[in-house]
């Protein structure tokens, strides 16, 4: 039996039951509230990076729930997106409609295995070019980048050093200010 793949359409229809729904490859995904832990970092990080794009006129920042369609059969909603300045046509009234030109994940114990499976697979397959995954136990930031179809290792912030990581050169990152309970 030929499974059915649903599309944005289908996604759009939902109901609006509070529930966190994305489209994977046509799959229907449904995953639970993050953690507080999740969303204290999520407000820390987002603000962090929102201050210096915003302040530099890099593009825009965008935090869950933002719709990001990157096929008719997949829309994922990241934790943070950053879209650079010369793509802001993507960012259209229901949506980010396009790879931004980065992804970032907050890993939550309902969420780590698909974020750094599933969604980590789609992020690469339709071509973002830069994917940042948090890890609020391990108190780590890792950016990766796409390279061809695979993604490469391109810095980290561990430990209590303040670092810099891609594509944003420029943001000192304080792990103090993101990392504060």
């Amino acid at each position: 039996m030929a499974k059915t793949l649903l599309t944005y359409d289908d996604y759009a229809a939902l109901p609006d039951d509070g529930r966190r729904y994305e489209l994977h490859a046509g799959e229907l995904w449904v995953t639970p509230a993050p953690w507080t832990l999740h969303q204290r970092v999520s407000v820390a990080l987002g603000a962090l990076l929102y201050g210096h794009v915003t302040t530099r006129n890099l593009g825009e920042v965008l935090v869950a729930p933002t719709d990001c369609i990157l096929s008719r059969h997949t829309v994922l909603r990241p934790d943070i997106l950053f879209v650079e300045r010369e793509r802001l046509s993507i960012i259209t009234e229901r949506a980010v409609e396009g790879p931004p030109m980065l992804v970032v994940e907050i890993l939550s114990p309902s969420t780590a295995r698909i974020d750094l499976g599933r969604k980590r697979a789609l992020y690469a397959e339709h071509g973002v070019p830069w994917y940042w995954i948090v890890d609020p136990d391990a108190r780590t930031i890792d950016a990766l980048k796409l390279v061809g179809a695979d993604w490469d290792a391109a810095g980290r912030l561990a430990g209590s050093t303040a670092s810099r990581l891609p594509p944003l050169p420029e943001l000192l990152l304080d792990p103090a200010a993101i990392w504060r309970r």
